[in-house]
């Protein structure tokens, strides 16, 4: 049994599908409403009516018909004429010519019903329960399409997205700002002109126009709502951002198709067809719908007659029914053929928002094609407001809107604040990682000096970042960069160091290029072609104050835009993650270079043009293929080369040539496969910091005593077994890292060492640690790395005072 609930949930189902019902789909709707109750007045007529014919049995037959009195003296009358011309004398009717009705009640009653049966004919018969079909019909044709299964779906799920678009907050706001930018605007510049006109100054119009405020006062009083009048909150703001997601998931899908428009299309086009079959054989048979009927059957042995005349009582209200059941098919079929002509003239399977692009602030709604479109076509039928208030949610620049003011409401200035941190550079920075944009909020942070964006798909930094007087450096990665003209100047002015990471690869931004006091610049994941474009290459020589340049990407040569345009370049850092990097001759170009880093370029010797960078203080090949230095002989005209690192190889051997670089202060040798040291190293008697970590030393010359100016010694994961004395003569020694090799023992010497900060001797062989290193004033225990158990082999005073020197290294 059904329920008032269902009933009532059934109805609220129905009524919910009036928003894509045309008004002829509306106006089928009554017309079958009226086509049903003819067709229930008839068959009630039809089955309240004890006898619907009444017959009566003819005594006299003529001509095959029932024939009276007057018939028979007609016919007599015409005889006598026929033979001599003679009047016929008008005799008396004999007895049997007059008629008698004697048949029993039950006699009627059988002849009435056989009559009914064989004599009338079937259209007067059956003309309520055809209205009843052709009516059932129509009805199933004008629903068939909302609940057909492959369309009742999406029908159903965009009339809800509809009816949440509709009433969404969201768009009520969204369609005041329109309002308000257009009443705000011939408002301002009506009062910028009198203000103008009474002062004289017709130079300031542009500023005036520029400045005008926002929200306007006279818009609450006029009944507008002010763009920034009104606040989401939080829950509402949810809601109208999962219908943006609704929407979109909506088009991807209906958009590809157009079965709604073909199921459509099919229903109209079989109502047309039924309207022409109708109107064709109806008003034929309407005639068949007489008053008395002519009844000849064969109960004679039942009745004594065989032929009776009967009357059709429901003949002339059936006349007037069909006529008025033909009069609605016409009106229906006409309407039909309305709706198919409009179906078929028009471009139903585009929708274009280009007026509504016209006149509101949202110049990017997208048109829409297939279903979705045929869908707001109907939509528009009824009202087009809906569609109006649809299109909000179809905007990217709405949606960015939207995102914008939960964002507001999610990042607070509180907790803002407590993402600020200090970095290694000792910079108070911001990291904002993977939100929907840059909160406002965060330009109430005026400390701010370092703004770190990640994974924030489109970030837009509008003019008020000029709050941010301390900002100096920047950082987006992976996000899309788009700089309002006002912030432009500001970061143009004060920005220092710019760092860009990029998902896909593409070309660099152009405002980049107007940062003019930028020092230094890092690239990652742009590509530079062989052939930049004419505005990138003018772009790069804009970079006047460039200091540091810093590329990680895939290149065969280094961008000639970097060695032709950015001549006064000191840093030049490559990163070329593993791709060969063949070309290397326009290094020569610049001659100010003063630090270069090949990293991960798959070089295999040392690129001969480095040589001619006179003032190259600085060199670093980190992770390339290299096997042999013997190239290091040529770094003896490089008189300002003071850091040599190439570290992270595949070098055997170090050149005996190396002794000739007497400048060399740091020297980076770890992760190769060098056994032995030439003696010759240490006539670099400058050298403070040397790295030979993971390689396969099974010694170390006493004569690196002549490193008197040593303070970092690593020779970490290698095979010494063993540690000269000399290496104690180095007293400026302040890290010294002997993990993961083979010694059995230390020397006590290493008490000699008063400014050892560092000492790391894990994964050895040693059985105690001498007591000498208490002589070790600056050694703390966070930076002693040994194992616990060699700890209780030192005396307790040693002990005591390195568990209480617990700083860090």
């Amino acid at each position: 049994m059904i329920t008032l609930t269902e009933l009532k949930c059934l109805a609220d189902a129905q009524s919910s599908y009036h928003i894509l019902k045309p008004w002829w789909d509306v106006f089928w709707y009554y017309i079958t409403l009226i086509m049903l109750l003819v067709a229930v007045l008839a068959g009630a007529l039809q089955l309240t009516q004890s006898r619907v014919l009444c017959c009566l049995p003819c005594k006299v037959e003529f001509d095959n018909h029932c024939a009276v009195p007057w018939d028979i003296m007609k016919a007599s009358m015409n005889m006598s004429f026929d033979h001599g011309g003679h009047l016929p004398l008008l005799l008396p009717l004999p007895l049997p010519m007059r008629i008698q009705n004697d048949l029993h009640r039950q006699q009627y009653s059988y002849i009435d019903a056989v009559c009914y049966e064989k004599q009338l004919h079937w259209f007067a018969k059956f003309f309520p329960y055809l209205v009843l079909l052709h009516t059932l019909i129509f009805a199933a044709c004008s629903n068939f399409w909302l609940h057909y299964p492959s369309t009742s779906s999406r029908l159903e799920h965009f009339v809800a997205i509809l009816h949440k678009c509709f009433d969404s907050p969201w768009t009520t706001r969204a369609l005041s700002e329109t309002v308000a930018e257009q009443s705000v605007r011939p408002v301002a510049l009506s009062k910028s002109k009198v203000l103008l006109s009474s002062s004289g100054c017709s130079a300031d119009v542009d500023s005036n126009k520029q400045s005008l405020p926002y929200p306007q006062p006279g818009l609450e009083s006029a009944g507008i709502e002010s763009p920034t009048s009104s606040v989401l909150d939080k829950k509402e703001g949810e809601q109208a951002k999962a219908i943006f997601e609704k929407v979109k998931r909506f088009r991807m899908h209906v958009e590809q198709k157009d079965i709604i428009y073909r199921v459509y299309l099919k229903q109209i086009i079989v109502k047309v067809i039924l309207f022409v079959f109708i109107i064709t054989y109806v008003p034929y048979f309407l005639s068949y719908i007489t008053l008395e009927i002519d009844c000849a059957i064969d109960v004679q042995a039942f009745t004594g007659y065989k032929r009776y005349q009967c009357v059709y009582s429901l003949a002339e209200i059936f006349k007037v029914l069909a006529s008025f059941y033909v009069i609605l098919v016409i009106l229906y079929g006409l309407t039909s053929s309305y709706s198919l002509w409009w179906m078929l003239r028009s471009s139903l399977k585009q929708y274009s928002f280009e007026a509504l692009r016209e006149k509101s602030n949202y110049s990017d709604i997208p048109d829409v094609k297939n279903d979705f479109a045929f869908i707001l076509h109907l939509a528009d039928q009824y009202d087009p407001l809906y569609s109006k208030r649809f299109s909000i949610f179809l905007s990217e620049v709405s949606e960015n809107k939207l995102k914008q003011i939960n964002l507001n409401n999610e990042w607070t200035v509180e907790k803002l604040k407590s993402k600020l941190v200090r970095n290694s550079q000792d910079k108070v920075e911001l990291h904002l990682f993977m939100l929907h944009g840059l909160p406002d909020n965060v330009f109430e942070l005026t400390e701010i000096e370092v703004l770190s964006l990640e994974l924030i798909p489109e970030v837009k930094l509008p003019s008020a970042i000029s709050q941010l007087v301390n900002l100096r450096e920047l950082h987006v990665y992976h996000s899309s960069l788009v700089v309002d003209h006002p912030a432009l100047a500001f970061l143009e002015e004060n920005l220092k160091i710019l760092r860009l990471k990029f998902t896909e690869m593409g070309k660099i931004p152009r405002w980049v290029f107007h940062l003019k006091n930028l020092k230094e610049l890092y690239l990652s994941g742009c590509v530079l072609p062989e052939h930049l474009s004419t505005m990138q290459t003018e772009g790069f020589q804009d970079l006047k104050n460039l200091r540091t340049l810093y590329l990680k990407s895939s290149l065969s040569r280094i961008p000639q835009v970097v060695t032709d345009l950015l001549p006064s370049l000191q840093k030049l850092s490559l990163d070329n993650e593993g791709s060969k990097l063949v070309v290397l001759n326009n290094l020569k170009k610049m001659v100010n270079l003063k630090s270069l880093e090949l990293i991960s370029c798959d070089l295999e010797r040392i690129p001969h043009s480095i040589f001619s960078l006179n003032n190259l203080h600085e060199l670093d090949l980190r992770e390339n293929n290299l096997k042999t230095v013997e190239e290091i002989i040529s770094f003896q005209h490089l008189q300002n080369l003071s850091c040599l690192k190439l570290w992270h190889n595949y070098i055997a051997y170090i050149p005996a040539q190396i002794g000739a670089l007497s400048n060399l202060e740091q020297l980076s040798l770890d992760h190769n496969n060098i056994e032995n040291l030439p003696l010759q190293l240490f006539l670099c008697t400058k050298l403070y910091y040397l790295d030979l970590s993971y390689n396969h030393l099974t010694f170390i010359p006493e004569e690196i005593q002549y490193l008197s100016n040593l303070q970092y010694f690593a020779v970490t994961n290698n095979n010494i077994e063993t540690l000269p004395d000399g290496l104690f003569q180095c007293k400026k020694l302040q890290s010294l890292l002997l993990g993961k090799n083979s010694l059995m023992s230390l020397s006590p010497h290493v008490g000699e060492l008063s400014n050892l900060t560092h000492l790391e001797l894990i994964d050895n062989y040693l059985e105690s640690l001498p007591p000498e290193l208490e002589g070790c004033q600056s050694l703390k225990r966070s930076c002693l790395v040994v194992e616990e158990n060699l700890l209780n082999t030192l005396p307790l005073p040693v002990t005591e005072r390195l568990q209480t020197c617990l700083d860090k290294c």
